[in-house]
């Protein structure tokens, strides 16, 4: 990352994205801010010390889509960080909230990275930073809708990995634990390891500048999901699975 590359910021308006804009701009890059809330969107771009466009967005609609990657024109990198999350249970199974969880936090990755990264391949260069989750990792009890929407679009990361890396376009995906935002105090249990905005848009910071495709933090937490990887079906359930 380098002062003056342009970069399109996806899910700006609040928690871990809000964050984001705030380093990255410190660090001379410039910004083009989506979210759904212009005014939440506009407020933010005139704290910014970088130069930042403010461009709202629901990131459902894929002529929308289409039409503010239009106004954007050319990109160095796009970072997709946009998300909602109900905590559910089978039993209290929300087909609309569901549905909502889906068509944003995954679906909607694909319809922006439809709309730059053929243009990214085109010009040889770009850098794409998807937003997954550990909850992505394997089924957990209480995180219907949310973790297969994660784990669709970590998916993605990886397709799109495996198709450009050799094209120029970087592609990272970048996996974090819990984090203190509005989305988290919907949770009624004691989240480990959880950390504030500022810290966990450091860590996504540091991942951007590594040569990493995937980063999983905190470190400690992230080893759990990952050897869980490893455990049979049958022990997985039995230690991990609802009571």
């Amino acid at each position: 990352m380098q002062a003056g590359k342009k970069y399109w910021l996806v899910g700006a308006s609040e928690g871990l994205g809000r964050a984001l804009a705030e380093k990255l701009s410190a660090q001379g890059i410039e910004l083009a801010l989506s979210a759904r809330n212009a005014d939440r969107l506009q407020e933010l771009a005139e704290t910014l010390p970088s130069a930042a466009s403010v461009h709202p967005l629901d990131v459902r609609d894929l002529a929308q889509v289409q039409q503010v990657a239009a106004e954007i024109g050319p990109l160095d990198g796009v970072i997709y960080g946009a998300g909602v999350y109900w905590p559910m249970t089978a039993q209290e199974w929300d087909a609309r909230a569901v549905e909502t969880m889906c068509d944003i936090n995954f679906t909607g990755a694909a319809r922006v990275l439809g709309a730059v990264v053929p243009q990214m391949i085109a010009q040889g260069r770009g850098h794409v930073v998807l937003i997954g989750s550990l909850s992505g990792f394997r089924g957990l009890p209480g995180a219907i809708g949310y973790g297969a929407s994660k784990a669709g679009l970590m998916h993605l990361a990886e397709n799109l990995h495996a198709e450009t890396h050799r094209s120029g376009v970087r592609v990272q995906l970048v996996n974090p634990g819990f984090i203190k935002t509005r989305l988290t105090d919907k949770n009624d249990f004691k989240m480990p390891f959880v950390m504030g905005t500022g810290k966990a848009a450091d860590q996504v910071m540091a991942a951007m500048r590594s040569s990493r495709f995937q980063t999983n933090f905190p470190r400690m937490f992230s080893w759990l999901f990952r050897g869980a990887n490893f455990l049979p079906a049958p022990l997985y359930y039995r230690v991990f699975g609802s009571r």
